[in-house]
């Protein structure tokens, strides 16, 4: 289970929450432009803009998880199980497995605008890639500094949809996700008034009332809600230092703590890591479930024009500041 999120402040912010059980070894990962991709169906790209985001990095292929690319189009994907429907390939179509898709899409559009042309091609296609990696149900957030919009290749096809609320989470399917909100229509954060009755002298007794039931369960449609109220209200300055402390902030109001969500066994989803990218700058900060700081690295402090993978394993041990 996962949550994703857009943010404005004099930049664009980009970032997700990664849920789960256990990790495969995930890393910051810059691609540059040089670095060649050879899609199964759809050729090779052998120049391409440069992006940085989480990767699990195996047979020097970065699977991404959520990736910005220089011009400040960000994209991650998120579980979406039992309703991600891949087909095979098709004629007349652009042919993309579902872990080409991120790169495919950073690769060439520098704006929504330009990905809206090129999906209109798309068909996802299940190709694995490879034997011990099958295709991860997924549908995606893809937004820049303008717009956002939510990929979902389902049973009725493939599926784009505008996102107002710039929040992606997973089951139900997006439409019905937004759909949904309908029912907190009457959320605000200030206090409430009484509507109830009034022949009932009722009265708020304590501050913080105005979120007044707001979900707070871990579930996707209650994190999905939470998660688009907390950023829909949230207040901050310009600055980016406050940015990006104010967006791991909002984020921490859908994270997963270890013990709270019970899969048996023994495992417990926790949320491995919080991404925010200051996609107008091309850096990407971070933190981990052990590792509360925020790390930050920096796509264009590196040679952008080479052909190999530039790779940074996360900081994993708590990094604890001591004042006296």
């Amino acid at each position: 289970m996962c949550t994703a999120i857009t943010y404005q402040t004099r930049d664009f912010y980009f970032g997700r929450t990664l849920d789960h059980n256990c990790t495969y070894g995930h890393e910051v990962t810059i691609t540059p432009r040089r670095y060649p991709f050879f899609f199964r169906n759809a050729g090779s790209m052998s120049r391409h803009y440069a992006m940085i985001g989480m990767a699990f990095v195996t047979d020097e292929y970065p699977l991404y998880y959520d990736a910005v690319n220089e011009k400040g189009l960000g994209i991650a994907g998120l579980n979406f199980v039992e309703n991600a429907v891949y087909t095979d390939a098709a004629d007349e179509k652009d042919n993309i497995a579902q872990f080409e898709l991120i790169p495919w899409i950073l690769g060439q559009c520098a704006s929504v605008g330009e990905a809206r042309r090129l999906l209109g091609r798309l068909n996802v296609v299940k190709t694995p890639f490879n034997e011990t990696l099958p295709p991860a149900e997924l549908h995606w957030l893809l937004a820049d500094a303008d717009e956002a919009v939510t990929i979902e290749s389902v049973d009725e096809g493939l599926k784009i949809y505008d996102n107002p609320a710039g929040v992606l989470t997973n089951n139900p399917p997006f439409r019905e996700q937004m759909f949904q909100l309908n029912n907190y229509m009457r959320l605000s954060p200030k206090n409430p008034k009484n509507c109830f009755s009034d022949k009932i002298p009722l009265k708020t007794y304590c501050v913080g009332m105005g979120a007044l039931g707001l979900p707070g369960d871990l579930s996707s449609e209650s994190r999905f809600a939470r998660a688009a109220f907390t950023k829909m209200n949230s207040v901050c300055g310009e600055s980016d230092a406050e940015s990006i402390g104010q967006f791991f902030h909002i984020l921490g109001s859908v994270e997963q703590q270890k013990g709270c969500c019970d899969l048996g066994d023994g495992k417990y989803e926790v949320t491995l890591y919080t991404s925010c990218c200051n996609a107008s700058r091309g850096v990407y900060y971070y933190t981990s479930y052990s590792n509360r700081q925020i790390t930050g690295v920096d796509m264009h402090k590196e040679p952008l024009d080479g052909a190999a993978l530039l790779r940074y394993p996360l900081v994993k041990e708590e990094q604890i500041r001591m004042q006296n």
